[in-house]
């Protein structure tokens, strides 16, 4: 199933939005249309949804691929990563459903894409948001990851066709949480991510898929600690030099 093209000049045709969807009946809809205002293709990824999400988003203007099964936030996206890729999008931008990301706030992640140093990942990033614990946890991962971001978990994100490459490979289906895991991938790449500063609003309805437990977050947190262990940086060493033939007859 394609996205047919709009026959309106659009400054974004190269980008395919991509929402991954969970029970988002009540916000889906408004989010969609937002981004359709600004002359963006849509792809709903329903993600197993007990509720009308599909038919909410699919009324609102969206190309809807609905999962048999709860695939989780991450797997949903790369479906959407991967539906791009064989498509021919060159960029795809990635939001959440719950209201909290704003679509006007696209350009501006875009604009950072249009001068000579381009990076391959633009952050929607808004520090402000996060509690005490979510800042610690960001603070933690940040360092024991050798990650240069700040906001962690936003998932308001814009990847060109280098960072498509790496996200849509097989390595990438195995990540849990798509936060620490997705930019350690793109660090092991070699890849330039750039946050931008954005506004983000309280999500409208239902809550953090983490943080929203105490346990939740212990085992969020144990699961990413590894990760980043995991994929530490591995230091290059001088190789050894063997004696030569005159040097051990000495």
């Amino acid at each position: 199933m394609a996205i047919p093209r709009r026959r309106v000049t659009s400054p974004y045709s190269h980008c395919l939005t991509v929402i991954p969807a969970r029970n988002e009946e009540a916000t889906v809809g408004a989010v969609v249309r937002k981004v359709l205002a600004l002359g963006l293709d849509v792809l709903v990824i329903d993600d197993a949804s007990e509720d009308n999400t599909a038919s909410v988003a699919r009324q609102a203007g969206a190309l809807v691929l609905s999962a048999p099964i709860n695939l989780g936030a991450w797997v949903a996206t790369q479906t959407g990563i991967r539906y791009a890729i064989r498509s021919g999008y060159p960029y795809v931008i990635t939001l959440d459903a719950d209201g909290q990301h704003e679509p006007a706030d696209i350009p501006v992640l875009l604009e950072v894409f249009s001068g000579r140093n381009r990076p391959n990942v633009a952050i929607g990033s808004c520090v402000a948001r996060g509690s005490r614990l979510r800042r610690l946890a960001w603070s933690l991962f940040s360092v024991i990851g050798f990650l240069r971001v700040q906001d962690l978990t936003s998932g308001f994100r814009c990847y060109d066709s280098q960072a498509l490459g790496v996200l849509g490979r097989r390595e990438a289906t195995l990540l849990d949480y798509q936060d620490v895991g997705v930019l350690l991938l793109l660090r092991q790449a070699g890849l330039v991510v750039q946050e931008v500063e954005v506004s983000m609003s309280p999500r409208s309805s239902g809550r953090s898929r983490v943080f929203h437990s105490w346990s939740r977050v212990a085992s969020y947190m144990a699961y990413s600690t590894v990760l980043c262990l995991t994929k530490l940086p591995i230091p290059s060493r001088t190789r050894r030099r063997e004696p030569s033939g005159e040097d051990a007859s000495t």
